[in-house]
């Protein structure tokens, strides 16, 4: 994962650093990082980034997903599993539930990739 900080180290792409209210690390070795994330309706996220990642909900869930002057409404159930290309984004909660989902991070870069973030917006299948 690129980390971007500016000066002292308070503004970051890591979705841990630009919004710890939402996401914590649960697990972390050399290969993988797996963050929880849990909000609440109504909750918006700071601009930050992942890495290609796999994304699990464990709560259904709706959301809307901006990034570069686009948005692309999210609906899932709970039990999804889904494949997050490398992407800068902003979430908010525009649903009437919690969401709650792990996101599984890759530390190993995508193989013969230029490593630039994918077009596609949000997960997939």
């Amino acid at each position: 994962m690129v980390l971007k900080y500016h000066e002292g180290g308070a503004m970051s792409d890591d979705p841990v650093v630009a919004n710890p209210e939402f996401y914590s690390v649960v697990f972390e070795n050399d290969r993988v990082r797996v963050l929880e994330y849990l909000d609440g309706p109504g909750d918006r996220t700071a601009q930050h980034s992942h890495p290609d990642s796999v994304m699990i909900t464990l709560s259904s869930f709706v959301r809307r997903i901006s990034a570069d002057g686009r948005e692309v409404r999210v609906e899932l159930p709970a039990g999804q599993v889904r494949w997050l290309d490398a992407q800068r984004h902003a979430g908010e909660n525009i649903g009437g539930t919690e969401t709650h989902s792990f996101f599984v991070e890759l530390k190993e870069p995508r193989p013969a990739a230029d490593g630039e973030p994918s077009a596609v917006l949000g997960p997939r299948t």
